[in-house]
């Protein structure tokens, strides 16, 4: 295997943890949560949930930069060289981060507490507004995704 073909295999690896993640939460778990569990269950499954992903989304966090400047570097020898949708991924990378950051910053911390308090209409309210906030994240993420997938054609 190349230096190449490793780097590019973590930095796919590391998208496909975070933005697959994301699908799964919205597309899958979510309806399936709401399906099976009573609004307080569902709540504190959700912040098991989060707790776990969201280790895996700083993982991704960490690798995708950094496997993202080697990739540059090995294919394009340097940032100055790099094509626009190289530009794109990073600038759409950064809004991810941010929109991450607020879930787990300020959104979160607001729904452990209304769990740890039993306070379900709070809960509700914080789930809602994270569910709204990985939706674009998710949405972004699909989109860069796209980006990198149509990239030998733009």
């Amino acid at each position: 295997m190349t230096v190449f073909a490793l780097v590019y295999t973590l930095h796919v690896l590391a998208a496909l943890v975070w933005v697959g993640g994301m699908f799964f939460a919205w597309m899958i778990l979510r309806p399936a949560a709401m399906a099976a569990l009573e609004g307080p269950a569902r709540l504190k499954l959700w912040v098991q949930v989060f707790q776990r992903f969201f280790v895996w989304v700083w993982v991704a966090i960490v690798l995708l930069p950094i496997s993202g400047v080697g990739l540059i570097q090995l294919r394009f020898s340097g940032f100055e060289t790099a094509p626009r949708y190289v530009q794109v991924m990073m600038g759409l990378y950064i809004v991810m981060v941010a929109v991450f950051i607020r879930i787990q910053s300020l959104q979160l911390p607001d729904l452990r507490q209304a769990v740890d308090a039993q306070d379900w209409p709070a809960g509700a309210a914080a789930l809602g507004r994270i569910r709204r906030l990985v939706g674009i994240n998710l949405l972004i993420g699909l989109v860069l995704v796209a980006i990198a997938a149509a990239r030998p054609m733009l």
